[in-house]
């Protein structure tokens, strides 16, 4: 198998399935031709002879689909698909598709994030320094560099915007006019739709791939003629009924929940000896309502119990109640809600999230289902479950006055299937189960089961429809003030009517332009360690023949003019350009691989290991007398496995348990855990029944105690290559009609601050910010009125390399602030937070890029650097940088 490959399963740690999935694209990928104008039938040919499952691509470009269960991880299978797409065929252009706003909004979260626990490329060393540009449905008519011969690709849109944007509009004012991605864009000298379609490698992923077979979707997407479609779906079966004739891989929620290792363990639950007879329909409801609860709170013990056990996070769960209709939801809210019910216990932690409750708080508290500061603990919905919500802590569900049960939960179960510890069963049986309540309908329920067709083999959806709520923004774009002054310049310069003035005006711009560009990038000049070295005759005549080359390439005709313009001038650019950066060297910082390993130890054997030998009898019943019998079951089967192999191959099932790097440790504690069971039995003799009995909780015993004494090294960091000063990077932000801009010295409401875009600023190398709090806006008026700070910059995400945790997640600084004998990165933190895993982490790899940038800059008679991290707390408008420098140098 592929080098590649397993680096990449290793790396994006993919479970079994997704592996399995890769290896078939990587036998795919080395068989197809991967290129445009294929024999389709040849092609064809050729997957069927692998997968005869496949039997038609069922659109005009090969296209084979993955069929897997919800809660596998389809999005990290994309992610691996383009890594190894990229790593070993060179593919840059990929076109992602969702089905619908929500999967939309997360796909371009965790294609473009390196912060989001989600990002689906963390791990990849090859794409930390050459990360891929995300362009997206709202951007893509704005985008710049898109012919670029290194960068990777990704184009994420919504399938209802893709359709939209690629049809002529069939109302309003532009009716009938050409479609927005066929329009000409400035951008890039064509339409982005004609860019796309002659690329000549590029690879389209459908999520949620039942959602594109309609006529209009298949059509479209068969016009931007890629080399290969990947489809991907938990549901292998089109919208008009009919199964996908694609399929070269599938694995279905029965083999999911056959294995027990991806998905939780459903249960279908009612009262015992329930009967409905001589109950009202709301009585039936009050009696499923209350024994939800009484699930909900044994559920809710046992997940804080397996926190407090293991140091694992804490999850809070929620019920799910599905109504018939919107009348019957705000009944039941107004039931829960009341002091009937527990007494009013839930008055405040019950949500109904239907047509008739869409407001801020309501989709704010939906959306943060799985925060643990989340009062809700009951959600009430009417058909208003969609794909991409995909929350992990669902533990109850409660379908009320459901006309057909068992459909009913087919449609509601998958939305509770997702596990909440790393998308893995724990082994603790109530950490792991879904219930569905049903009472009067357990039987028809038990009874749909046992169907082939049953939720069991398929799994069916109900939507949320888009929200409305949003607020209208457009994105814009905050240049530094050295890219500020050249459009300035170039405003008055096409504003000049005299031919000759303009000319002269358009060589100095040109000039300007040539030399900020050549010397922001000075990796190509020799000589140049700091700002300073661009002042050398030596390396200004560096730059003046970069220009003349660059010119002549061009088949400029006015060449010489701007090049004695640039000679002219070179000295004045330099210094102001000096003026308007702060010096940052360049480099990547990248922690090394962090190793981990159990140490030796004695186990401990006082509680846990006194196990005894289970009687083990055969039933026999007679089929024609009902006569029973039982048959002592004689041992032999299991003798070709020692007590002790039994153990250790049981520890290996956990996920931390190497046997390779653990053997001696994993044979010593069996053996102490064996001695242990036999001093207790009555016949020592029976320890090979005991251990072929209790192995799995013998090994669950052994388990905590080598958490316990489990080790992973603190990360460290290699010594990087440091370059000469970065250019300052310019930011983007969204900008909202209803705030707009402010000047920084207005005092707005704390809650408002992150919605505004500031201005005014004067020792910024921005002109514009926005910030996320009132202690970074606070702090940034502290910065402007310290006498002592000479430049500071809020840097854009991607002025800095900086990584952490296992390289999977970039570091980015508050502040960068020069004064006039160092420079600082600072960072403002919540007090509480200080001190928390995650901002030690960060503090370790900030105070490393110090320590690197202090070697660089010092040994070339440059400014030492130095880290400030600040509680929130401490942030005053009257304070000086001076006094966080004397409280908080790190």
């Amino acid at each position: 198998m592929s080098e590649k490959a397993t680096y990449i399963k290793q790396r994006l740690s993919l479970r079994e399935p997704l592996k399995e999935a890769l290896d078939i694209l990587v036998k795919l990928s080395d068989t197809l031709e991967l290129k445009k104008e294929v024999d389709l039938v040849a092609e064809l040919d050729k997957v069927k002879s692998l997968y005869p499952t496949c039997t038609d691509f069922e659109r005009d470009f090969p296209s084979i689909c993955f069929a897997i269960a919800t809660g596998v991880g389809k999005t990290r299978l994309m992610g691996a698909c383009i890594a190894y797409l990229y790593l070993t065929k060179g593919i840059r252009h990929f076109f992602v598709l969702a089905p619908n706003l929500t999967i939309y909004e997360k796909l371009v979260k965790d294609f473009n994030e390196p912060n989001n626990p989600k990002y689906v490329f963390q791990g990849i060393a090859e794409f930390v320094h050459n990360r891929p540009v995300v362009i997206n449905g709202d951007n893509y008519g704005q985008v710049s560099g898109l012919f670029s011969e290194s960068d990777i690709h990704i184009n994420v849109f919504n399938i209802s915007k893709f359709n939209r944007d690629a049809a002529s509009p069939k109302s309003g004012k532009e009716k009938g006019s050409t479609p927005r991605m066929k329009r000409l864009s400035e951008y890039i000298g064509t339409s982005y739709w004609e860019y796309l379609s002659k690329l000549d490698d590029l690879v389209i992923l459908m999520d949620e791939a039942h959602r594109y077979h309609a006529d209009a979707s298949k059509a479209a997407i068969n016009e931007l003629k890629p080399i290969l479609g990947i489809e991907l779906t938990a549901t292998a079966i089109a919208d008009n009924k009919k199964p996908f004739k694609n399929v070269v891989y599938e694995y279905s929620l029965g083999r999911a929940l056959q294995d027990g290792k991806y998905v939780k363990h459903p249960t279908i639950a009612t009262r015992q000896n329930f009967k409905k007879t001589g109950l009202s329909e709301k009585e039936v409801e009050a009696l499923m309502l209350e024994d939800a609860i009484s699930v909900h709170l044994s559920t809710k013990e046992h997940l804080e119990l397996y926190s407090k056990n293991t140091g694992a996070k804490l999850v809070k769960p929620f019920v799910l109640v599905a109504c018939k209709d919107t009348t019957h939801a705000k009944e039941v809210y107004d039931y829960i809600r009341s002091d009937e019910f527990y007494n009013g216990d839930y008055m405040d932690k019950v949500l109904q999230i239907d047509s008739t409750t869409k407001t801020d708080d309501v989709e704010q508290q939906f959306v943060n289902l799985e925060q643990t500061d989340n009062l809700i603990e009951i959600v009430i919905h009417v058909s208003m479950l969609k794909e991409g919500w995909d929350v992990t802590n669902l533990y109850t569900i409660v379908p009320l006055r459901a006309s057909n049960a068992p459909v009913l939960v087919e449609q509601t179960i998958g939305r509770g299937l997702r596990l909440p510890f790393g998308g893995q069963r724990t082994g603790v049986k109530e950490v792991d189960t879904l219930t569905v309540m049903a009472h009067d309908n357990f039987q028809n329920v038990i009874d749909a089961a046992k169907d082939p067709n049953s939720v069991l083999n398929k799994l069916s959806y109900v939507e949320i429809p888009e929200s409305e709520l949003k607020e209208k923004g457009t994105v814009i774009t905050s240049r530094s003030n050295v890219e500020l002054e050249i459009e300035e310049e170039k405003k008055k310069v096409e504003a000049i009517a005299d031919p000759v003035a303009k000319r002269n005006a358009v060589n100095n711009l040109d000039a300007k332009r040539l030399i900020i560009d050549i010397t922001s990038k000075p990796s190509g000049l020799t000589q140049v360690k700091t700002y300073q070295d661009l002042s050398k005759k030596e390396v200004k005549k560096q730059v003046i023949t970069k220009i003349e080359k660059e010119l002549e390439k061009r088949s400029d005709l006015f060449a010489q003019d701007v090049v004695k313009e640039a000679e002219a001038i070179y000295e004045a650019v330099v210094e102001s350009y000096r003026k308007n950066i702060i010096e940052i060297p360049r480099m990547s910082l990248v922690p090394d691989e962090v190793t981990a390993s159990f140490k030796d130890f004695d186990l401990d054997t006082s509680v846990g290991f006194d196990q005894q030998a289970l009687q083990e009898e055969i039933m026999r019943l007679g089929l024609m007398d009902n006569s029973v019998d039982f048959i002592q079951v004689k041992q032999g089967a299991f003798s070709r496995e020692t007590p002790v192999n039994q153990i250790v191959t049981a520890l290996m099932d956990f996920p931390e348990v190497n046997y390779d790097e653990n053997a001696a440790l994993l044979h010593k504690l069996a053996t102490q855990a064996i001695n242990a069971i036999s001093s207790k039995l009555d016949e020592p003799s029976e320890i090979r029944t005991v251990v072929r009995q209790f192995r799995r909780v013998i090994a669950s015993n052994i388990y905590p105690q080598m958490m316990a004494h489990f080790e992973v090294s603190e990360p460290k960091y290699s010594p990087p290559n440091v370059l000469p000063f970065v250019q300052i990077e310019d930011w983007n932000f969204t900008l909202t009609e209803r705030y707009g801009y402010e000047d920084y010295r207005v005092k707005v409401p704390a809650g408002s601050v992150s919605k505004y875009v500031f201005r005014g600023f004067e020792k910024a190398c921005h002109k514009e910010y926005k910030f996320e709090s009132t202690t970074e806006k606070d702090f940034a008026t502290i910065l402007e009125n310290d006498k002592k700070v000479s430049k500071w910059l809020r840097p854009a995400p991607r002025q800095f390399r900086i990584y952490w945790d296992r390289t999977s997640k970039q570091y980015l600084p508050d502040f960068v602030v020069e004064t006039g004998d160092c420079i600082y990165l600072v960072e403002t933190k919540k007090s509480k937070d200080i001190g928390t895993e995650e901002v030690e982490g960060k503090k370790r790899a900030a105070l490393e890029y110090c320590t690197q940038a202090t070697a660089y800059t010092t040994a070339n008679g440059g400014k030492p650097w130095e880290y400030l991290l600040i509680p929130h707390d401490e942030v005053q408008v009257h304070s000086t940088l001076e006094y966080f420098v004397s409280r908080y140098l790190m």
